[in-house]
């Protein structure tokens, strides 16, 4: 009688020895984000808490803060209704230049921030094609916090439209089917059976769209006039600090807005988690 014994094989792994790679990522991860981050931290500490606390609570500097998140909101709160509203067509409906479209939604991906932010400008101040026919009637669009709004809802509308559209695609339509099966109008099996599945990918997108305006300079500050107090966006307060050598002062503002952007990020990454829960994939 032989015994035959056999034995376990591992997977044949494309990138071989894990603690080579592992050792690389951590490396890399470091010098391309740890380190950077870190000094900033380090150049804040040279402060003390009430220098600190001056320079991140200035007048000017919440002006900032209150037109940079506020703007960031509101655009994000427009890319989810129409976010939504664009990955509804591109999903749900077959129409000639369906292509030409959905590449369309990748364009403020691609095209550089200060390019949309002129190209905003051009378009929306008084002599612009849009700006000249508004302006008779008191409407400015332009070098005013209403631009701000405008450029933010612009470079974050893909964001939604990337984070719900999979979903959408994935949903099953046999539930829609057995809902008109059983009386419920289009509204009803709008908000009763296809809402609730793409909601954790709705909020996603809001949450990456909000936090990308948020940091957002190149294709603001071209149309939103940079007046103190009224349309300067807390990225130029810290631009203008380092153009002082103000370099304690800047990084102080800087952490703030770091520190709102991890929060994003946290949340982000636990809506993402309750998608995946609620889709039945592993977290």
């Amino acid at each position: 009688m032989t015994t035959v014994f056999t034995s376990r094989r591992r997977p044949a792994r494309v990138l071989p020895g894990f603690n080579l790679t592992l050792g690389y990522t951590i490396l890399y991860l470091s010098l391309i984000v740890l380190i950077p981050l870190s000094a900033l931290l380090f150049k804040t500490f040279t402060l003390s808490w009430e220098q600190f606390w001056a320079a991140v609570t200035a007048e000017r500097v919440m002006a900032s803060y209150r037109l940079t998140f506020g703007a960031s909101f509101i655009a994000a709160l427009v890319n989810a209704f129409f976010g939504l509203l664009v990955a509804w067509v591109l999903v749900r409906y077959e129409f000639w230049g369906k292509k030409g479209v959905d590449a369309l939604v990748d364009l403020p991906f691609a095209l550089p921030t200060a390019v949309a932010g002129i190209s905003l400008t051009a378009l929306l101040a008084d002599n612009g094609w849009v700006g000249q026919v508004l302006e008779p009637h008191g409407i400015q669009l332009a070098f005013n916090p209403n631009g701000v709004v405008i450029a933010l809802i612009f470079i974050g509308l893909p964001f939604v439209v990337r984070t719900v559209q999979p979903v959408l695609e994935e949903a099953e339509k046999e539930l829609e089917e057995a809902a008109t099966c059983l009386g419920a109008t289009r509204w009803q099996t709008f908000t009763r059976v296809i809402l609730p599945s793409i909601i954790p990918a709705l909020l996603a997108g809001f949450a990456m769209a909000f936090a990308r305006a948020i940091g957002e300079y190149g294709s603001v500050i071209f149309i939103a006039g940079n007046m103190p107090m009224v349309s300067e966006i807390t990225p130029l307060i810290i631009i203008g600090k380092l153009e002082q050598y103000d370099y304690a002062g800047a990084t102080a503002v800087a952490l703030v807005m770091l520190m709102f952007s991890f929060i994003l990020l946290l949340i982000i990454n636990a809506l993402q988690v309750w998608q995946r829960q609620r889709c039945g994939a592993p977290a």
